[in-house]
């Protein structure tokens, strides 16, 4: 693609995302998901190739379909109470139809059909942008909007998507698919908690951001799109491999990683507000993602292939990483032990 005009997607990609989160008024958020949705449908068909523009084609149909939602809902809150404001959306009808709105926008079961679609067609570094800052402006909404919002519905919504992110991921072969299967688990634990304390959504969005951005900038660097060129890739960057087991463990929410650090407050924030069996629920559900993680980090530091045919092993590359990489891998695996001061941040 031209440099120009990929400079100036993701410069409306920018701006779109800008737009909705810092407006109050829902016909500017919407035009901000508009500007967004228009900004990447080049970006995921650039390659020519019909899995791209089919990908594009899913992506552009749904995300209509979400926008006129988003647009019905709020005008449909103005109709009963005469408010544009984004924080007044009192109406339940408008609350119900914005949340099935942003479930479309995000990803969540039952809504999640196009999204392993999507990032299957897309390149790596699309597939990063539509997992990370493409999720940031229907969060916004949502976070905006969570004193109006129907607890029982994304209490409902966020288990289902947990135990079919996992579910659904555990057969793939496809390391695209099986990360936007984990962004589906990961949703759900997002979705669980906006009601009860919106800023704990937010501050597991920003670290599965940083961890999932870490994978696909690992991948685009070694250059491995499916599981089984994943096992032979370990000759390329070896320290870079062990590093992305860690970062994979770290996704997973394994204790001494970063990634444990939204589990673990998410888990107390429920049992604080007499949630613990949906707490203990999506926890044991967040075990089948789990399996799926840990394939994929023995893939990665398989120092032998696991069948006994030639193959012809990879040269190692002379090519440092960037120190993009090194940043956001160190810390997606080393944040735990600040937690407190995270915590004030946020």
């Amino acid at each position: 693609m031209n440099p120009q005009a990929n400079l100036i997607f993701i410069i409306s990609l920018l701006l779109g995302t800008t737009i909705t989160i810092s407006s109050n008024h829902w016909i500017m958020a919407w035009t901000g998901l508009e500007i967004n949705t228009l900004a990447i449908l080049p970006l995921i068909s650039k390659s020519h190739h019909p899995r791209a523009i089919e990908a594009a084609t899913k992506y552009f149909l749904t995300q209509s379909a979400a926008s006129a939602l988003v647009l019905f809902s709020s005008m449909t809150n103005a109709w009963h109470t005469g408010q544009w404001d984004i924080t007044q959306l009192t109406h339940p009808t408008s609350s119900l139809i914005l949340t099935s709105a942003i479930a479309m926008k995000l990803g969540l079961v039952p809504f999640h059909f196009w999204f392993p679609e999507v990032l299957q067609g897309s390149p790596l570094t699309t597939g990063l942008l539509l997992s990370t800052i493409m999720k940031l402006p229907p969060i916004a909404l949502l976070y905006m909007a969570s004193h109006s919002l129907n607890p029982t519905l994304l209490t409902t919504l966020a288990i289902l998507s947990t135990a079919l992110g996992g579910w659904m991921g555990l057969n793939q072969t496809q390391i695209r698919k099986v990360l936007a299967f984990s962004s589906i688990s990961h949703l759900g634990w997002m979705a669980i908690i906006i009601v009860y304390n919106p800023k704990l959504t937010l501050l597991n969005f920003y670290l599965y951001a940083m961890m999932t951005a870490t994978i696909f900038l690992t991948l685009n660097t070694i250059k491995v799109l499916k599981l089984s060129t994943l096992m032979t890739a370990w000759t390329k960057i070896p320290s870079l491999n062990a590093m992305l087991l860690l970062t994979l463990n770290s996704l997973a929410g394994l204790p001494p990683l970063t990634g444990f650090l939204p589990k673990w407050l998410i888990i107390q924030e429920l049992t604080k507000q007499d949630m613990a069996p949906a707490a203990t629920l999506i926890s044991l559900l967040s075990l089948l993602s789990l399996f799926f993680y840990l394939r994929l980090a023995y893939c990665t530091t398989i120092t032998l292939p696991p069948h006994t045919t030639n193959h012809m092993k990879q040269w190692r590359t002379n090519k440092s990483t960037s120190i993009m990489i090194a940043i956001l891998t160190t810390m997606s695996v080393m944040l735990l032990p600040i937690s407190p001061m995270i915590l004030t941040i946020v």
